[in-house]
């Protein structure tokens, strides 16, 4: 029995993790370290990040397709919607009545909609779960987790998901996870680009980019943005590989545009964060910490 699961649950003993990179990694370990009583099997195709992981106690797959089989839970953490769908359409063949499918990465809506309808036809459920916040706060079990997808299995995975999350949302229906966390991404891009903005004319006016942050934390520009994005990347001009790159935030914002043409709604912030992004690939600043795009106003 997984910890705090009631009676009815008391099946559930057996979890399973697909994507064990810089935000799987973390949160598969907070798995297996608060859920001692649960057995945890893996898989990823960098064989080294799971064999980090079996020295604490968890069992290897050798595919996503020997994974699901064993499990009665199984979390997704994907770079993308190609690699989920990819993913799904191995284990497809294999779910059986009861298991839970948890998508934890960012995925198009549309998409997610259509796993969850292939997973319940075997009699599975698919939850949509992405996850907000730092790599860090993945190492500290402290992500924000927002879900969509049916209220029983919901109650069923929400001491699972508290293993990795101090702030679990339910987000309604299916999709609903993923409409948040797109949207959440949204904002939070636009924020650091004005953030970026506000730098830039700073300087070039003569005023200290320390000056300026530490006023608007004192201020109505005051944010997680800021405190996060502005004062640990963009003030420091620190922006590593292997966080959330260029790319990555690319895709997130493609998915909001999608969102956006599809409920009818012109996003014209989305739009312009379109057209930033594409400039920094196009500068080769693919890779790193998205807000490198700051470093486009010395192009300028």
């Amino acid at each position: 029995m997984v910890n705090g699961m009631d009676n009815a649950h008391s099946t559930i003993d057996t979890i399973g993790f697909i994507g064990l990179g810089v935000m799987g990694g973390p949160m598969c370990r907070n798995l297996i370290r608060r859920l001692s009583s649960a057995k945890i099997v893996v898989f990823d195709r960098d064989e080294a990040a799971m064999k980090d992981l079996v020295a604490l106690g968890a069992e290897i797959a050798s595919t996503p397709a020997e994974l699901i089989e064993k499990v009665d839970i199984l979390l997704l953490s994907l770079p993308d919607g190609k690699a989920v769908e990819s993913v799904f359409a191995s284990i497809e063949p294999h779910l059986r009545p009861g298991q839970i499918v948890v998508d934890t990465s960012t995925t198009p809506v549309d998409l997610t909609r259509e796993l969850a309808a292939r997973a319940q036809s075997a009699g599975a459920d698919f939850i949509d779960a992405p996850i907000a916040r730092t790599r860090q706060a993945a190492e500290n079990g402290t992500l924000s987790i927002m879900v969509g997808g049916g209220e029983v299995a919901f109650r069923r995975l929400r001491p699972v998901l508290e293993c990795m999350g101090s702030d679990i949302s339910y987000c309604g229906a299916v999709g609903g996870g993923q409409i948040v966390k797109i949207l959440n991404n949204m904002v939070l891009f636009q924020t650091v680009h004005a953030l970026s903005e506000a730098m830039a004319i700073a300087t070039r006016s003569g005023v200290d980019g320390h000056v300026l942050f530490d006023v608007f934390t004192k201020g109505s520009a005051d944010s997680f943005a800021l405190r996060n994005h502005g004062m640990k990347a963009i003030l420091p001009r620190e922006f590593p590989l292997r966080a959330f790159s260029t790319a990555y935030a690319r895709k997130d914002n493609s998915y909001a545009l999608a969102l956006a043409e599809a409920a009818g709604i012109t996003a014209r912030g989305a739009k312009l964060l379109e057209d930033v992004f594409a400039h920094a690939q196009a500068q080769g600043l693919t890779d790193e910490y998205f807000p490198v795009f700051h470093q486009l106003h010395e192009l300028s």
